[in-house]
């Protein structure tokens, strides 16, 4: 019995199918298979039951599998105390929103790079809500959402915050006065989907003002968003230094409100059951570079064009 057998029958056992536990390990699912096998001749039993379309555990499998999580956890503090030179390989697949993306992820890339020149990093760009599915699932490694998760086997750590102010065109600003009162108008709010990080604080904005129900176009890129507030489309928050370029270019201006929108939080998230090194690496490297108010390296004064083709879609509110 080895660690490596041991460390296959554990990620085939936590991760949704065999596939996505051999790229967790780097190695094909031929090699993945041979462990396990390996490891069954071994210990002389059968820790997964073949018969059906999935691959389940056991009894004796299930028995097992806390125990090869306590040997592997305590072999990556062997290695995060006497091996703290050890770089890091492989492939690493994280998730982060388009705030993210468009603000500290490049740097966090360069950095990490540099720390660790063999391994090869995959981010994803998605919604929150579909990140933290895809860590639940064992598809990434990590992701950094907004929020905490409420899932019993997802840890997640506090890392930064993001504030954000109501928005509008010059035109607009000028005639509706304030947050509130544009959208009691039924002037349409321009904001990425339900599942986003930034609808969250929206809404109980919304609460907050005894605002029932608003016309809303949904769309899932911020750059489209500051073009359709350009545009007079409608009203919407943005980052806080997003808006003060675009108020510096009087491009769009601020829409007061008396209740300010609260901060939006984001964390580090990933597995309870995964000891690696390198979650415990990343996880300090995004604590420390993970900053919401830079800049974006994108021109936002010359967004998308909005005959560009965009997956838009518009929820108007509800009659009683």
């Amino acid at each position: 019995m080895t660690l490596k057998q041991l460390e296959a029958f554990y990620w085939a056992a936590r991760c949704s199918n065999f596939s996505i536990a051999a790229e967790r390990l780097h190695i094909s699912i031929s090699s993945l298979s041979k462990r396990i096998v390996e490891l069954e001749a071994s210990l002389g039993c059968t820790l997964f039951d073949r018969s059906g379309y999935r691959a389940v555990l056991t009894e004796t499998g299930q028995n097992l599998l806390p125990r090869a999580f306590a040997l592997l956890e305590s072999a990556a503090e062997i290695r995060n105390t006497l091996g703290a030179s050890e770089g890091l390989s492989g492939i690493c697949n994280f998730g982060v929103g388009e705030l993210s993306a468009l603000t500290w992820l490049p740097s966090f890339i360069a950095s990490a790079r540099l720390l660790y020149p063999k391994l090869l990093l995959a981010p994803h760009v998605d919604v929150g809500a579909a990140l933290e599915g895809r860590v639940n699932k064992g598809e990434m490694d990590f992701a950094i959402i907004a929020g905490r998760s409420s899932r019993q086997n997802i840890l997640s750590l506090p890392i930064a915050q993001a504030q954000f102010v109501w928005m509008a065109s010059p035109t607009l600003a000028n005639t509706v006065g304030t947050a509130d009162s544009a959208l009691r108008q039924a002037l349409p709010l321009i904001t990425l989907p339900p599942g986003a990080g930034s609808s969250r604080i929206i809404d109980a904005w919304l609460m907050a003002y005894g605002i029932a129900s608003v016309a809303r176009i949904n769309c899932n890129s911020w750059g489209a968003i500051v073009g359709m507030l350009i545009a007079s489309v409608g009203i919407g928050i943005l980052p806080t230094s997003w808006a003060e370029k675009l108020s510096l270019h009087n491009q769009l201006e601020y829409l007061p409100c008396s209740e300010p929108l609260a901060a939006l939080n984001y964390s580090f998230q990933w597995r309870r059951d995964d000891p690696r090194p390198l979650i415990r690496k990343m996880r300090v490297l995004v604590a420390d570079l993970a900053d919401f108010s830079l800049n974006s390296p994108l021109p936002l004064n010359n967004s998308l064009p909005l005959h560009h083709s965009l997956p838009l879609h518009h929820s108007l509110p509800q009659r009683d």
